[in-house]
């Protein structure tokens, strides 16, 4: 089984990847092979309504997503990490899922039903505790599982959490991601 990690944060060794790094450790012992990418390293421009992606699935625009495309197809579980900013994934995530608009046209428009079947996750930091913190991230992650043809399986999400390596204080986070990570593969 492969698993790939999306690391939404533009904080490395921050509190998101570092629980990202726990759930791809707990996929790998149970036999999965990981691969993680940090989206704040790559060149990825946000989708622009060119539509070419409607009539043959793919994307127009040439950067660092037409790898990312394989890697997405060439999966069979997606663990996604990102902090929360004002109540929605970051910004270095967003242009990642709208670009995704061409697996959504894949699926959805063409009817190409060839993007295999996948088992998706969500790690979701906040630093505040409010009571709907999660509910418009959650929203726009199973939508995009939807797009890109996964169940939306999984989800680890920590309030309260802000200054980098906090989540190392944290009671039960770290083995928490480890054990979502063996889960996702063994269902």
């Amino acid at each position: 089984m492969k698993v790939l990690g999306i690391m939404g944060s533009p904080r490395i060794k921050g509190n998101t990847d570092l629980l990202l790094d726990e759930a791809l450790r707990g996929a790998q012992s149970q036999g999965a092979e990981v691969e993680k990418i940090t989206v704040a390293n790559l060149k990825i421009a946000p989708c622009r309504e060119i539509y070419v992606c409607l009539k043959d699935g793919n994307c127009a625009i040439r950067d660092d997503m037409d790898g990312i495309y394989l890697r997405i197809l060439a999966a069979d579980a997606i663990i996604v990490a990102s902090p929360i900013f004002f109540y929605t994934v970051s910004a270095q995530l967003m242009p990642l899922i709208s670009r995704c608009q061409a697996l959504w046209s894949r699926k959805y428009v063409l009817k190409n039903m060839n993007i295999p079947l996948k088992k998706g996750a969500f790690i979701a930091v906040g630093a505040t505790r409010g009571a709907k913190l999660f509910d418009g991230p959650k929203l726009t992650i199973k939508y995009f599982f939807q797009a890109i043809n996964a169940e939306y399986k999984e989800e680890l999400l920590i309030r309260g959490i802000d200054k980098k390596g906090e989540i190392k204080q944290h009671p039960t986070a770290l083995v928490d991601a480890y054990e979502l990570g063996k889960k996702l593969v063994s269902a």
